[in-house]
């Protein structure tokens, strides 16, 4: 394959990738790594470096959008992010210390774990009125949005701050030790912990996925770990894919957009275990 090919086939792929990782929140990584390692023989430190670089692109190209429609809780984000971001750094100076199929097995039990929780609460009860936790009440972490899909307001109450800055500390070691994009246990935390609405978690994980990926990046690219010839064409391509995707989230129900979820958890939670196993 001619290096043309290879630039023009990759952007190609990481349209398709930056669409998908707007819709559910998890960064275009869950698709660029496989490709790039499985399809293109890349190696899997340069291929988690473009993926570093991808999930930053996503955030930067859906983020904005879902600021625009209130649908990004930017309250809880940045209050959330302080864990991430702390979790991205020590995750990135992990990387040569903790065995990878050790990481892969865990992270594939993790990920097996919310994908069936998240798909038992697709039939849960009306979103929470009345929130007692100190913490979301004192820095006002509620808040509301106008669905299309629905055509009405929507108003929730933030629980559960506690656990969720313990699970987005570990998203952010995840991002950087596998550089998958955090987002695979970003939106179970704030979804299942913190009971934020799913689509409000998708959205606020493109916020936040940003931030933790930029935190590691530095060290990725220190180290010499970020190829611009691999990086740029599937920044390129990811940033209009998720710049799509950011305008349908908003116009489909949110069961569907669990759904996807779902599915995309569970092929990732298999991939995770054919790697740690095989």
């Amino acid at each position: 394959m001619s290096p043309i090919d290879f630039v023009v086939l990759l952007a190609l792929i990481s349209i398709l990738a930056g669409v998908l990782g707007s819709l559910v929140g998890l960064g275009g990584g869950v698709i660029v790594v496989p490709v790039l390692t499985l399809l293109f023989h890349v190696d899997i430190r340069l291929a988690i470096g473009a993926s570093i670089i991808s999930v930053i692109a996503t955030s930067s190209g859906a983020a904005a959008a879902y600021v625009r429609e209130r649908m990004t809780n930017l309250r809880a984000g940045m209050f959330l992010e302080i864990a991430t971001t702390t979790g991205a750094v020590t995750g990135a100076y992990l990387t040569t210390v903790l065995p990878a199929r050790f990481l892969f097995i865990l992270f594939g039990v993790v990920l097996g774990y919310s994908a069936i929780a998240m798909y038992r609460k697709r039939k849960a009860a009306a979103l929470l009125s009345v929130s007692h936790d100190r913490i979301a009440n004192y820095f006002k972490l509620h808040g509301s949005y106008y669905d299309d899909a629905e055509k009405k307001e929507i108003t929730y109450k933030v629980v559960g701050t506690k656990p969720g800055l313990a699970l987005m500390f570990v998203a952010g070691m995840v991002s950087a030790l596998l550089g998958i994009g955090s987002g695979a246990l970003k939106v179970p935390a704030m979804d299942l912990a913190m009971h934020l609405p799913m689509k409000v978690s998708s959205a606020t994980s493109n916020f936040m996925i940003g931030v933790t990926a930029a935190a590691s990046a530095g060290v990725y690219f220190a180290r010499g770990q970020i190829d611009p010839i691999i990086a740029a064409p599937v920044a390129a391509g990811v940033l209009g894919g998720s710049m799509m995707g950011a305008k349908v989230l908003g116009r489909i129900h949110s069961n569907k957009v669990r759904i996807l979820f779902v599915v995309v958890l569970a092929v990732i939670a298999i991939e995770m275990f054919q790697r740690g196993l095989f």
